[in-house]
């Protein structure tokens, strides 16, 4: 007689919208979107409150330009019903802090402000586009 035992977690993968869906996207909305996106985001940024709201949608821009899925899983407990998402792994919560307080605040904008220029032409949009999908990582080390 065989033991079969079932897994008490199932992982399900993220699931991407359609390449021609997020072209669309982003030539319709994308692009002027994320302009206003960045914007609010680093006046959030300005005020101790409004900070984790403002790096919360710095690490959603990728989302915004271009609809891309954030890396990872979702993984479900079969027993209780609960799912959570499990991402990459990320750098240490106290490494991050120190990292933003010192370079990230000021090098982010730097970034998104040169990233987005690049994007309103034909020819620096493949260079900006995914100077954008990483700006979660030079603003707070936040692996997508």
């Amino acid at each position: 007689m065989t033991d079969v035992t079932l897994k008490s977690e199932y992982a399900e993968p993220v699931r991407e919208v359609p390449f021609l869906l997020r072209v669309i996207w982003f030539f319709v909305f994308g692009w002027e979107l994320t302009a206003a996106w960045i914007l609010i985001a680093w006046l959030l940024n300005l005020t101790i409150i409004g900070l984790p709201l403002g790096l919360w949608m710095l690490d959603r821009v990728p989302q915004v330009l271009t609809l891309k899925s954030r890396s990872g899983m979702w993984v479900t407990n079969r027993k209780t019903g609960d799912t959570r998402f499990e991402g990459t792994h990320q750098t240490p919560f106290l490494l991050r802090a120190i990292y933003f307080l010192l370079i990230g605040w000021w090098f982010s904008l730097v970034w998104a402000i040169i990233a987005y220029v690049l994007c309103l032409t034909i020819i620096g949009a493949p260079l900006g586009i995914p100077m954008l999908q990483a700006l979660p990582m030079i603003t707070t080390l936040h692996r997508n």
